[in-house]
């Protein structure tokens, strides 16, 4: 087995200069930097991270916590596409995720628990915000650093969070219909406790009071964010005397089951019923026909959340920030005009 020691004849340096070297010691030349790094790359010396961060106080590890059991929410393209812009800023400061796989709510608080309390990570981004949310509550009692994919319940300016303006952007995904038209539309959403269909729900309804249309509750389900969720939506639907003729659907994968269900009862988007959709994932543009959505830069959602957790293990006393990402709308095949 390699030790500092190897890596300090091999290099022409004191063992103490390589351990500097391996704490980044800002006294440290760059070139002498340059000169230990390439020893210990030849000899294939890994320092002990383990007993490195013993010494620092410090795991350099973060807690990614699902909305959902894992297996469930990685079936929904919007995960892999956050975790990668976590990923890309965590893997430049050398840091590792630990993600949540519990299946059941009490699983994931649990699992919570023992993040925090057997010191495995510095940090947690939760990718989810709901009501009256126990992981929230605990880190909060805690005063352990957290950050929250989407807007807190409550306590909005003491917790940081990175979000997109989810009113302002169902309002206006709506009222894209609406000037196409449309004057019979129906809401598709997530679960009623997720701060994000509330407000995507919100700004759908504000959309067609200023329009002076019907706010109809007949036309308003909420479902899961899977594809199985959009295919129980239209069934629904289709039972409807008088149904919608747009659809604001508040998850791309929803939709893909919309999309599916509908082709089979032989109703055809857009001719037949327009649709616009939430979050721009990849298969948003693959599908047929490519879906009108919001582009909410799921990578940048991911990204700022990590930036501003490394911030917060680094200094807690660092005040809460609220970070907004812009969205814009992307026009694509799925929605016909009516006027």
């Amino acid at each position: 087995m390699v030790t500092i020691k190897d890596v300090a004849k091999a290099s022409g340096v004191s063992p103490s200069t390589v351990s500097r070297v391996i704490a980044d010691n800002p006294r440290i030349t760059e070139d002498t930097k340059k000169k230990v790094r390439k020893a210990m790359k030849r000899l294939g010396y890994h320092p002990n991270i383990s007993a490195r961060n013993l010494v620092a106080k410090s795991t350099k590890a973060i807690g990614v916590i699902m909305p959902s059991s894992a297996d469930k929410a990685l079936q929904n393209p919007f995960f892999p596409e956050i975790l990668r812009g976590i990923g890309s800023v965590i893997h430049d400061v050398q840091y590792s995720m630990s993600l949540s796989t519990g299946e059941t709510e009490e699983e994931i608080f649990r699992e919570v628990q023992r993040m925090v309390y057997g010191s495995y990570v510095d940090g947690v981004i939760l990718l989810y915000s709901r009501v009256n949310d126990r992981v929230t509550n605990f880190l909060r009692e805690n005063e352990f650093p957290f950050v929250i994919v989407g807007k807190p319940y409550d306590h909005e300016t003491e917790i940081t969070h990175v979000d997109n303006d989810n009113f302002r952007a169902g309002k206006e995904i709506t009222e894209h219909l609406i000037a196409q038209g449309h004057k019979r539309i129906a809401f598709i959403g997530g679960s009623r406790e997720l701060i994000v269909t509330m407000d995507r729900e919100a700004g759908y309804e504000a959309a067609l009071q200023g329009a002076g249309l019907e706010n109809c509750d007949g036309y308003k389900i909420h479902t899961e964010f899977l594809k199985s969720g959009g295919r129980e939506a239209v069934e629904y639907l289709l039972s409807l005397e008088t149904r919608p003729t747009g659809l604001v659907v508040s998850d791309d994968l929803i939709s893909l089951g919309i999309l599916a269900r509908l082709e089979e009862a032989g109703i055809h988007v857009p001719h037949d019923v327009s649709l616009v959709s939430f979050n721009n994932v990849y298969l948003s543009e693959i599908t047929r026909p490519a879906l009108t959505t919001v582009d909410i830069q799921i990578y940048e959602l991911g990204a700022q959340s990590a930036k501003v957790l490394i911030e917060k293990t680094k200094n807690r006393n660092e005040p809460a920030k609220r970070i907004i990402i812009p969205y814009h709308i992307i026009n694509r095949d799925s929605v016909n005009d009516l006027r």
